[in-house]
């Protein structure tokens, strides 16, 4: 069964690395983990695409299907918005899904203040164009002081560039509110194939705890609290989020 991995911004697939690593230590027979790379987000920013949220979308349901097999599909920050978006409407491409960011689709979720500089009206571009800065001492600092462990903020910083800036842009304002509640009307189809939210307590960008409980009882998502970790859990305590996966993997088996 393969397992798939997206993840979103600013990150690069690097943000991955403490997790696999524990997954290859809990659980040495499952096939190795592949990770997805979103176009921009450490991955070429293909001439003509679009960079928005349904671009994205159709992108990860191209990725999907060139799998002879279901796959167990993890996402996180937009990736895991990508996740939802496209369970929403392939559930025959995945086994089961995991979201961190499941309250992004709650009728009530207010973008946090990155996205609302970047859906202002008034703003014509991404400024700066690296989207945390071009000093890449400043860039890992950053990350850090956000909750990223400092190796992984290290190799992720190195990826963040003049392409990340400009999907970035794109995808929040594809994604202004309203754009996120209506998208959410249909989750409950998310139920179609078993479905795992994850809730980091202390992660102050995927909306209110309330707002991402409510949103999981409406996918038929069986939630797991991470007490005490951020919106960089995996790099937090990444054995913590192995055995949290492989415990919801192996309830799917049976």
């Amino acid at each position: 069964m393969p397992t798939v991995f997206v993840h979103g911004f600013p990150e690069t697939p690097e943000v991955w690395e403490p997790l696999l690593v524990e997954l290859e230590r809990v659980a040495p027979a499952r096939p190795a983990p592949i990770r997805l790379s979103p176009p921009g987000f450490g991955a070429p920013l293909p001439e003509g695409f679009g960079a928005t949220v349904g671009d994205y979308r159709d992108w990860l349901i191209g990725e999907l299907e060139r799998f002879d097999e279901p796959v167990d599909l993890v996402g996180h920050d937009w990736g895991g918005a990508h996740t939802l978006n496209a369970v929403m409407a392939r559930p025959d491409l995945v086994r089961s899904w995991v979201s961190d960011v499941v309250g992004l689709f709650d009728p009530d979720y207010a973008w946090h203040g990155f996205a609302l500089s970047q859906q202002a009206p008034e703003s014509t571009g991404p400024d700066p164009a690296v989207p945390l800065g071009p000093d890449l001492d400043i860039r890992v600092a950053m990350l850090v002081r956000f909750g990223m462990s400092e190796p992984v903020a290290k190799r992720v910083a190195v990826g963040q560039d003049e392409a990340m800036g400009r999907a970035a842009y794109a995808l929040y304002r594809s994604a202004a509110q309203p754009v996120m509640a209506e998208l959410g009307r249909n989750i409950e189809s998310a139920a179609r194939r078993p479905g795992l939210a994850l809730l980091a307590t202390e992660d102050l960008l995927a909306g209110t705890i309330e707002q991402r409980s409510r949103t999981a009882v409406r996918a038929g998502a069986r939630t797991v609290t991470l007490d005490g970790l951020g919106h960089w859990w995996m790099t937090q305590d990444p054995g913590r989020g192995a055995r949290v996966l492989t415990d919801f993997w192996a309830s799917s088996d049976r």
